[in-house]
């Protein structure tokens, strides 16, 4: 992520015993990011990155655009980053950036002319080949038949079935009470499995 290096150089770090990624939280690296700690805001990149991924590609469906908008959305975070007011909860404080810009994004493409729907490549950032592989092809599967969902059906599905979000996280952020979450997954499901001709999507 070339532009969000570049666009938040590293600092000194603080004294003290640096914590490995999953140690720190997300307010341990909001504040270090904030206080000019390039490094921070890197790591926050790395972790939130396939999930402001689903995100986006739940509003824009065309891959592609969805990778451009997760970039601009983290550049816009970065610029921003004072007014998160919650850090621990950086995450759906990023989520709603990401979704903010892809509307944006998707208005303006709307406007100037039709997207196309391009197939599905790997996320960018990849450590693990066969994990990465197999995500490739579910996101490939699932971005075209999904884009045929309407547009809370697909990110519920996307966010929930491919990166983990739990039903209280997806209602946090798209203002819903965590039964209309499950209802909306379960219709998505039931849309989804119509369209793939196969029963391949777990209830729970």
């Amino acid at each position: 992520m070339v532009a969000v290096r570049q666009s938040c150089p590293n600092a000194p770090r603080t004294g003290g015993v640096i914590k490995t990624d999953m140690e720190e939280s997300d307010a341990d690296l909001v504040e270090r990011a904030r206080a000019g700690d390039g490094d921070a805001f890197e790591r926050l990149v790395r972790r939130h990155m396939r999930a402001a991924y689903a995100v986006a590609l739940g509003v824009m469906r065309n891959p592609t655009d969805a990778e451009d908008v997760v970039q601009d959305a983290f550049i816009k975070a970065l610029e921003e980053l004072e007014s998160c007011r919650e850090p621990d909860r950086f995450a759906a404080w990023l989520a709603r950036i990401v979704r903010n810009r892809a509307h944006s994004f998707h208005r303006y493409r709307r406007v100037r002319r039709a997207t196309t729907l391009d197939d599905a490549g790997p996320l960018a950032g990849a450590s693990d080949p066969a994990r990465d592989t197999a995500r490739s092809r579910l996101r490939e599967r699932l971005s075209q038949a999904a884009a045929e969902l309407p547009e809370k059906q697909r990110q519920v599905l996307l966010l929930h079935d491919l990166e983990g979000w739990k039903h209280r996280e997806i209602g946090a952020l798209m203002g819903m009470p965590a039964g209309t979450v499950r209802y909306t997954l379960h219709q998505a499901r039931r849309a989804m499995r119509e369209l793939l001709g196969a029963d391949s999507l777990k209830e729970d």
